[in-house]
């Protein structure tokens, strides 16, 4: 990303684990860190990188997280961690549209929680070329998009 490059934020975000019903830490109401690490995971990445802060902070406990599948996308992890028993790390934003078990009483396939390391949250945003600043359909898909995470709450 160079320094023309224009960014607005749309939201801040922060990571939850999230594994199929029925998985053991579905039913833990707060998941250590030691147990959380027990598992098996599967990790987003389109550059290949396999850890991050939540690593680090695994690390500082004297503990790693398995690494046993890497896939391209967040929704991707979703999609092994529902058909599996690995556990996804995904931002929490990522669920809104998907049946999550405890929500409203409705059946879900996912079960989300609460990291049991603290990491920073993140902020969501949208980048653009300069070059389409004033570009008149460009400017509404920017505004469209900035008014879809306001209206979801999470703008």
């Amino acid at each position: 990303m160079g320094p023309e490059i224009r960014l607005q934020a749309l939201f801040r975000d922060r990571f939850v684990g999230v594994v199929r019903t029925g998985h053991p830490l579905a039913y833990e109401p707060n998941v250590s860190a030691r147990l959380y690490t027990s598992f098996g995971h599967v990790v987003a990445s389109r550059s290949g990188r396999i850890s991050g802060p939540v690593d680090d902070a695994l690390a500082e406990m004297g503990l790693a997280r398995k690494i046993t599948a890497v896939v391209p996308s967040f929704y991707a992890a979703l999609a092994v961690a529902q058909t599996s028993d690995l556990v996804a790390l995904v931002p929490a934003s990522c669920l809104l549209n998907q049946p999550v078990a405890n929500v409203n009483g409705a059946p879900a396939l996912l079960c989300a929680f609460e990291l049991p390391v603290q990491t920073s949250g993140i902020t969501v945003s949208q980048l653009w070329h300069p070059r389409f600043e004033v570009d008149p359909a460009h400017r509404w898909l920017r505004q469209v998009v900035l008014s879809v995470c306001r209206q979801q709450g999470t703008g």
